[in-house]
């Protein structure tokens, strides 16, 4: 009879769906198990603020951010509004925002998303800078940002703009512009 291979059909598809039904089940099952290593905070931070001395007792950094969680996993920071501030004993001091950011496990590369801007005031001797750029990966240990985004360089009168940069902030501050670049430049008549 032709109608009798529909029932096995039928039967076939109703087991093979209770099987991928039950594995579905078995596998959120185990990612809920206890001790189960799942990607969540850890401990939090309203209102996080660290400092770091250099070997001379005095301040090297410092940094503030609205929320702080540290997650187990992968020793991972992630902050919200985080502004560092980046001590200089020959210059002013740098000082980095950004919308959030993610410090890795070992806090050697933080990676600001979102808008970031970098900037130093001015000083005898020392002229003020501002960048304005988003997405960027700072090495503090190495004094050194980069991206791969838009970047705008400005110390008054001069304005240079272009997409992907290297931002060596130490001494001497060395930049380099990738694509796209652009500028102004105003010097005075002697």
């Amino acid at each position: 009879m032709p109608g009798n291979y529909k029932i096995y059909v039928y039967a076939a598809a109703f087991a093979l769906a209770s099987w991928w039904l039950l594995l579905l089940n078995e596998t959120e099952q185990a990612s809920l198990l206890p001790g189960a290593e799942v990607h969540s905070p850890d401990y939090f931070s309203n209102g996080y603020t660290k400092w770091e001395m250099g070997t001379n007792g005095q301040l090297k950094n410092k940094l503030i951010a609205d929320e702080m969680k540290h997650f187990s996993d992968d020793g991972t920071i992630h902050l919200t509004n985080p502004v560092m501030t980046l001590i200089n004993e020959a210059a002013p001091p740098w000082i980095i925002k950004s919308e959030t950011a993610k410090v890795s496990g070992d806090g050697k590369l933080i990676f600001l998303n979102g808008k970031a801007v970098v900037q130093r005031e001015g000083a005898a001797g020392v002229r003020p800078m501002k960048i304005n750029s988003s997405n960027l990966r700072v090495r503090p240990e190495e004094s050194y940002a980069e991206t791969d985004e838009w970047a705008e360089l400005l110390s008054p009168p001069h304005r240079t703009e272009g997409v992907g940069m290297q931002l060596n902030y130490g001494d001497p501050i060395r930049v380099k512009l990738f694509a796209k670049v652009r500028g102004k430049y105003e010097f005075k008549k002697k």
